[in-house]
């Protein structure tokens, strides 16, 4: 697919004659004759790179490229034939990824224009690998819900949000039955399966502003915002049915299904997330104590 780029220039000989040469190169040219048109293209038109004159009628290309660099992630790079009044210094302080004195030749044109698209082909690349490392670096392996250490990060910032703006906050923890005779019956490999199917029934019961995390080997936890016990609990009782219902197939004609045990409770307004969570865990217990496959909460 061509690079796409947008011409901003209000003498015409120079804006169509480095269009047809761009043309020619094989990439998608657009024009403008000034700053404002440019603005109007760019709200249709996906530019790469957009090739501007400084000196116009109107907003002059040091103010153009201020503004798309406020609204656009593109590159945008200056031509001028005023060497004395502008400096790169200035175009760089603009944001422009490169500059150009008139008159250029044109292979020089198209060979800043190739760097500063490969430039911006290795930014993008560099972006999206760090993006799935901190995906990684948050994420449980196995069941690809978030991992414990998200969860801590995650609990203190809603703990925070919560005393900033007094705003509900819920949380659920779970712990799968009798797990260890799961594993101990049918092996590992069976009981991470186990483990993945319940990351994948908790997402589907989830709403979308709550999230979910592996909290430990088979405990998950769930943090609610915006949400009181009452609905946390409605939330807790969708998920338990929805895992003991569940069938596995350990091994060719044979069905097993496991349930869990859940806690349930809701911030109190000044305690902090220990208080918060180590509530939460209790109920867990009482649950896990009193015959299992079952939700407690705790309010306070």
């Amino acid at each position: 697919m061509p690079y796409s780029i947008l011409i901003v220039d209000d003498d015409i000989a120079i804006k169509d004659s480095v269009s047809e040469y761009l043309k020619a190169k094989n990439y998608n040219v657009k024009s403008a004759l000034n700053a404002a048109e440019a603005l109007e293209i760019l709200n249709s038109f996906e530019a790469d790179v957009v090739l501007t004159d400084i000196m116009m009628q109107g907003m002059d290309g040091l103010e153009l490229t201020q503004k798309i660099k406020e609204s656009y992630d593109l590159d945008v790079m200056v031509m001028t034939g005023y060497s004395a009044e502008y400096s790169y210094e200035n175009a760089v302080q603009a944001g422009a990824s490169d500059f150009i004195f008139k008159p250029f030749r044109f292979e020089e044109l198209d060979l800043r224009i190739k760097r500063v698209l490969r430039e911006a082909d290795f930014k993008n690349e560099r972006s999206k690998l760090l993006k799935k490392l901190e995906k990684i670096a948050i994420t449980d392996a196995l069941t690809q819900l978030y991992n414990s250490r998200h969860f801590f990060a995650q609990i203190k910032a809603e703990v925070n949000r919560h005393i900033r703006y007094s705003r509900a906050l819920s949380l659920l923890i779970l712990d799968i039955d009798f797990f260890k005779n799961y594993n101990d019956t049918w092996g590992h490999l069976e009981g991470d399966k186990v483990l993945m199917g319940i990351g994948t029934t908790i997402n589907a019961c989830m709403r979308s502003m709550d999230t979910a995390y592996r909290y430990g080997g088979e405990e998950f936890t769930i943090l609610l915002p915006e949400t009181k016990l009452q609905k946390a609990c409605v939330v807790g009782a969708r998920i338990k049915d929805s895992i003991s219902s569940q069938i596995f197939e350990p091994e060719s004609g044979t069905k097993a299904s496991v349930t869990v045990s859940l806690g349930a409770t809701q911030l109190v307004k000044g305690e902090d997330f220990r208080s918060f969570l180590s509530r939460a865990d209790k109920a867990l217990y009482t649950s896990k104590e009193t015959g299992r496959n079952k939700l407690t909460y705790f309010v306070s």
